[in-house]
């Protein structure tokens, strides 16, 4: 897939194993944002690249998956990461079809509001449908209220499952590709 370049300026282009610091780096940003909000329970306090087993998974993600990277004048601002399918700790069935699966969705908070997140959803949505998927799923925290189930949904997204991993309530959502 070659680089997309959006109106806005926004650049969305492949990833790969040389942006785990930048992905690692939006990571650990995002985990600081949500302590500073009083969020310890969605990923804890623990930066991301110093958790056991963090910058293992994100280097897996970026060679076993399809890493995008969001780009604003060259500085990534955003990340996804997509799969053929959930990860295999989330506990929800399989989809019964072809499918396509956010595992990561991660913004730089410095650009909130900008659509960054909007912006590679879409993309995600433009990949399923070039290889012919009609499902897009993605699986979140349903804790704080549910707002990342709402922002899911803002975009497009209808949930579908729920479930609890270890204490941590999550929601699956589901895109339809038409």
């Amino acid at each position: 897939m070659d680089d997309t370049a959006r109106p806005d300026g926004l650049r969305i282009r492949p990833g790969g194993i040389t942006d785990a610091p930048a992905i690692l780096s939006l990571l650990d940003s995002a985990v600081a944002w949500m302590n500073a909000r009083g969020n310890t329970e969605q990923w804890g306090t623990v930066p991301y690249s110093r958790r056991p087993g963090g910058a293992e998974r994100v280097e897996r993600y970026t060679t076993e998956n399809a890493p995008y990277i969001a780009e604003s004048d060259g500085t990534p601002v955003g990340a996804m990461v997509l799969d053929s399918g959930p990860s295999p700790q989330i506990p929800v069935a399989p989809a019964g079809e072809p499918e396509r699966f956010v595992r990561l969705l991660v913004t730089d908070r410095r650009y909130a509001g900008r659509g960054v997140g909007a912006a590679l959803l879409d993309h995600a949505v433009e990949e399923a449908r070039r290889a012919g998927v009609g499902l897009l799923r993605v699986d979140c925290w349903a804790g704080g209220g549910g707002e990342l189930v709402a922002y899911y949904e803002r975009n497009g997204f209808t949930p579908t499952d729920t479930y609890l991993s270890d204490g941590w309530p999550g929601r699956v959502l589901a895109r339809r590709i038409g």
